[in-house]
């Protein structure tokens, strides 16, 4: 019996004479919450009768209650307030002969509910010749029918409809063109969703290909100590070689978080440098850090790009501090205290070793590793007094 929950076209059809039995109607399309009654009428020369007969649904014996004799050869079934279809295949109502439990015919009940509006319409191109478009399904796309979807498009002032042939390419309600698309015309898009209930259409979305481009996400992502610096890391990245040919400026984005946590921070302002050092970290910590690209001006184009996928987590540690356990670190009123002390050092340290117009990052840092190592030094000392 399992066979019949598998495709409506394996049960017997009504119209073959070979059959001793008929079904009428034969697959009906009801919507979810309908009535249905059905009539199997046998043949006269299969010599049954209408007490010889029972149905099924889906494999399972309908219960008496919900026959009916309507003649000495015909018995109905009738089937109140029908959740939707098991299988978008429809489901299987079957006629049997109660002596053999053979089949004598049957039909597909197709209940379900009419495709809604599809919506979110977005769309993305990696190489100014290609398009991939995705939508969001009405009710989440549950109808219980099978239910079609086709992308259209056509360029906004001629031309013909086209219908998108590469589908569940960027998920199951996507679309990919490959290829023969015009620049700077803008092409009208939208999404028509169709069942054996009705048919739904989207909005029209209106886009030109050089305002969507998109990129892989930046390769070789590496992320480093700098030095002894206990505060910082180094990242470094190289830009995606898809769109290399085209005129464009790449904007990146950053995003770190500590390894036991879940909460991403984001740097914004990399702007179109392919290396950034991250400051203010929390010494001895694993980070995970990621970057992504948007391609800017693409040929002109006013509009920003859209910001590639993040590219895969790459992952480093700063170094520990060399503080003794036990030692406390500042109280708040006197973080002020502490900045004047060290901008005091720092500048008299300066004047030892180079003058204002060397001042630079790479001269901090180097003042910063000998101030941690006098610093370790220091708590060396203090820890042997103490034995």
């Amino acid at each position: 019996m399992k066979l019949f929950l598998f495709c409506c076209f394996l049960v017997l059809r009504a119209d073959s004479r070979s059959y001793p039995a008929i079904i009428a109607p034969q697959d009906a399309t009801l919507h979810i919450g309908a009535s249905f009654t059905a009539n199997c009428s046998v043949t006269p020369n299969s010599g049954l009768k209408a007490e010889d007969l029972y149905w099924t649904l889906n494999g399972r014996k309908l219960p008496a209650e919900t026959y009916k004799v309507l003649g000495a050869t015909t018995l109905s079934v009738t089937l109140t307030q029908l959740n939707g279809s098991r299988q978008q295949s429809g489901d299987n109502l079957v006629c049997h002969s109660k002596e053999s439990g053979s089949i004598l015919a049957g039909s597909c009940l197709y209940v379900g509910l009419p495709p809604e509006k599809p919506t979110n319409i977005s769309c993305w191109s990696k190489n100014l010749k290609d398009l991939t478009c995705r939508w969001v399904p009405g009710s989440e796309g549950e109808t219980h029918l099978h239910t079609n979807y086709s992308l259209k498009y056509k360029l906004r002032w001629y031309g013909r409809d086209n219908i998108c042939q590469e589908y569940h390419t960027a998920g199951p309600y996507s679309c990919h063109i490959p290829k023969d698309l015009a620049l700077f015309t803008p092409y009208e898009i939208w999404v028509e969703a169709s069942n054996r209930l009705g048919m739904a259409v989207s909005d029209v979305v209106m886009l030109d290909i050089v305002d969507v481009v998109t990129t892989d996400p930046p390769l070789d992502v590496h992320v480093s100590r700098v030095g002894d610096l206990e505060d910082q890391l180094s990242v470094r990245w190289s830009a995606p070689p898809a769109l290399k040919d085209f005129l464009f400026q790449a904007k990146y984005q950053i995003q770190y978080r500590v390894e036991d946590s879940s909460e991403w921070k984001v740097v914004d302002n990399v702007s179109n440098q392919t290396s950034c050092r991250l400051a203010g970290l929390r010494p001895g910590t694993v980070y995970f850090v990621q970057v992504r690209c948007n391609p800017v001006g693409i040929y002109g184009s006013k509009k920003a790009g859209i910001w590639s996928d993040w590219s895969n987590p790459t992952a480093a540690s700063t170094p520990r501090n060399g503080r003794t356990p036990g030692v406390c670190e500042p109280k708040n009123g006197e973080h002020n205290n502490t900045l004047r002390r060290e901008l005091k050092q720092f500048f008299g340290w300066m004047r030892k070793h180079g003058t204002c117009a060397n001042l630079s990052i790479k001269m901090y840092d180097q003042w910063r590793v000998a101030l941690q190592k006098s610093h370790k030094t220091r708590n060396q000392v203090l820890s042997s007094d103490k034995l």
